[in-house]
């Protein structure tokens, strides 16, 4: 198998078990009150990777399924840092709104480098890791104001 099919193939996959992931995640949170609610979350959440990989298809040429692969990396660490939570609240164990922003906090922390990583790693411009922090923030303020009223 070629580099690009093996790195397009990995790009899918990551991208699907962090789709998959991150909707266990957001369905067993007690802090939604509706299905809309969480459609609307997993939107905010999903649009700034859906852009990333929309302006890495336009305009990265030769780097673009590295680059697409190891964001997919990035996307997929960030969701099994949920699993914690998903699992003990599926249990019953605990899901405790400090326990769930928690998990969020680092989920994000750890994304950030790894991000940063991502873009060393495939030779594409800093400005990817900008506009991608830009976007997170974007995604954030969005989540904090139009999805759970908190600003």
């Amino acid at each position: 198998m070629s580099n690009l099919r093996k790195n397009q193939l990995l790009f899918i996959l990551y991208f699907a078990l962090s789709t998959i992931i991150t909707w266990g995640f957001v369905a067993v949170c007690p802090l939604y009150i509706s299905k809309e609610q969480m459609l609307l979350s997993t939107a905010i959440a999903g649009g700034k990777w859906a852009l990333q990989i929309v302006l890495a298809l336009l305009f990265l040429y030769d780097k673009t399924w590295v680059f697409l692969k190891n964001i997919g990396t990035v996307c997929l660490i960030g969701s099994c840092i949920l699993l914690p939570y998903a699992l003990f609240a599926q249990s019953g164990i605990t899901n405790s709104p400090t326990f769930f922003l928690g998990s969020l906090i680092a989920s994000v922390l750890v994304m950030i480098v790894a991000y940063y990583q991502a873009v060393q790693s495939s030779g594409v411009n800093m400005k990817w890791l900008y506009f991608w922090l830009l976007c997170l923030a974007v995604a954030i303020t969005l989540q904090l104001t139009v999805v759970f009223h908190v600003l």
